[in-house]
């Protein structure tokens, strides 16, 4: 995945009303692949949503085991909100998620209650 500058001060049009921490993990090369707990950015109309410097919408049902695709790329992700009991893989289970560190500590805590 594409990774942007921490340090980077968001676009304005990215707004902390419009974000949420989820889980983002990469279909593109079968139904195992990278996943990250981060938080994304939805557009105005929620049609889009951003994350690391990419541009994801929905597939509309018509996916093969993923939601949504990178605009660009057209590579295919299964993006959704991570679950109480850490089973955020489309397959469950934790193994190998990486959790951003700007959320780290707001999913711990969202876990715990």
């Amino acid at each position: 995945m594409q990774t942007a500058n921490p340090y980077e001060p968001l676009p304005p049009q990215f707004r902390l009303s419009r974000s949420r921490i989820m889980d983002v993990e990469d279909k593109s090369q079968g139904l195992v692949g990278e996943a990250r707990i981060g938080r994304v950015y939805f557009s105005q109309s929620g049609k889009t949503i951003y994350y690391r410097g990419r541009k994801f919408q929905s597939l509309k049902g018509i996916g093969f085991k993923a939601n949504d695709f990178d605009v660009e790329t057209l590579e295919e992700f299964w993006i959704s909100g991570p679950r109480k009991d850490r089973e955020d893989r489309l397959y469950g289970g934790h193994r190998d998620v990486q959790i951003d560190a700007d959320v780290s500590e707001e999913y711990i805590t969202s876990l715990r209650r």
